[in-house]
């Protein structure tokens, strides 16, 4: 699905390496753990899937596309396949739960009819059927942050990507999104969770894939994971 072939990202110049000749393939319906420390690349790899970056060097394809080749006013294509979640939960705080994934939904062109069937059934997946008219203020960290999720389902991606979106929650409510994150990728999204949590890590207990210093040192199948 997901294809890296000699990629390399640059800062300053090219003082920096961000990426250093990376090769990686992800497979539809893989749940695939990138792990390491600050600065190892891990944001700049996912960068460069949603076209928020180019790569300097080599070659991307996604779904057998050379989206390296893809001009910036036609990215938005790309990304409707694409749903992400980031550490920093950024919620409309004037629209309920509902609204801020029917928002989504209109934002792609949705027609109000499927935005009225299908925002319960996203937000029953996610595990708020309960909390559909609750502002973000009155939810928990755990519970913004499952709306988040549930706004990057809204239109159906192949492709889920996570960026340590655990980083500002408890223990408790890590594992509770860890686990939704587990159960969408059973309905068959591939999901890319980009963490710094070896404990997380360890509990999923499936592929995990290390950055360092923008290179990948290991990639294991079902391997354990420590700073």
């Amino acid at each position: 699905m997901i294809k890296f072939s000699e990629v390399t990202k640059k800062y300053n110049n090219g003082q920096v390496i961000a990426l250093d000749k990376i090769n990686l393939e992800i497979q539809k319906g893989e749940f695939i753990s990138l792990v390491g420390k600050s600065g190892a690349g891990k944001s700049t790899l996912l960068g460069l899937i949603t076209l928020e970056q180019r790569p300097d060097e080599g070659q991307i394809l996604i779904e057998e596309q050379d989206i390296t080749k893809i001009r910036s006013s036609d990215a938005y294509y790309l990304r409707r396949k694409i749903g992400v979640v980031y550490q920093d939960i950024k919620l409309l705080p004037a629209r309920t739960a509902a609204e801020n994934v029917s928002f989504a939904m209109e934002v792609n062109g949705v027609d109000d009819s499927t935005i009225e069937r299908d925002v319960p059934k996203i937000l029953d997946l996610v595990g708020l059927k309960d909390k559909i008219n609750s502002f973000p203020n009155q939810l928990s960290g755990g519970e913004k942050q499952r709306v988040a999720i549930a706004r990057a389902l809204a239109h159906r991606p192949v492709l889920l990507i996570a960026d340590e979106p655990t980083g500002n929650l408890d223990d408790y409510n890590a594992e509770g999104i860890v686990e939704l994150l587990l159960k969408i990728n059973q309905f068959g999204t591939t999901v890319l969770l980009a963490t710094h949590a070896a404990q997380l890590v360890n509990k999923i207990n499936k592929r995990v894939v290390t950055l360092e210093a923008g290179q990948i040192t290991r990639d294991q199948a079902l391997g354990k994971y420590s700073l």
